[in-house]
């Protein structure tokens, strides 16, 4: 069974209204993992940036304007389906990306086909995800102590 699913989408890093340019984001679905979809974002002269966030998420905002928090997903026209805008925010920092809606969608059909929403839970192992995060916490806390 293949365990990822991958895909490249051109998007528009809106800078301010007047200025904008396209970068290549890489979008990553991976089964072990199953809740969350990685977007890598190309900016140029920075290093690869990763945002990791839900599925849903992504697949609720193609539609309809959602989120909370860090990063927020919304069609760019209400009436239409053709564009995608994605907040995300550190803080008081933000950017926005315009994506393309259709690329999106093709993605996620492919999330889709390899674990069918709402089937998420009979692939993640809870309790070794919850230790593997919790090691992970108190490593970056004593190496920073």
């Amino acid at each position: 069974m293949r365990e990822s699913v991958q895909a490249e989408v051109m998007m528009s890093f809106l800078v301010s209204e007047e200025l904008s340019f396209r970068i290549p984001v890489e979008l990553r679905y991976e089964t072990c993992d199953p809740y969350a979809v990685r977007l890598t974002f190309h900016l140029p002269g920075d290093a690869p940036v990763t945002w990791a966030f839900g599925r849903e998420l992504l697949i609720d905002g193609v539609g309809r304007p959602c989120g909370d928090g860090d990063v927020h997903i919304a069609p760019a026209d209400p009436e239409g389906f053709g564009e995608v805008l994605i907040r995300l925010q550190v803080g008081s920092d933000q950017a926005l990306f315009r994506a393309g809606t259709a690329p999106l969608v093709a993605f996620l059909d492919r999330t889709d086909k390899l674990v069918p929403l709402g089937q998420e839970r009979s692939l993640a192992d809870f309790d070794a995800l919850l230790d593997e995060a919790l090691d992970r916490i108190l490593a970056e806390e004593q190496s920073a102590g």
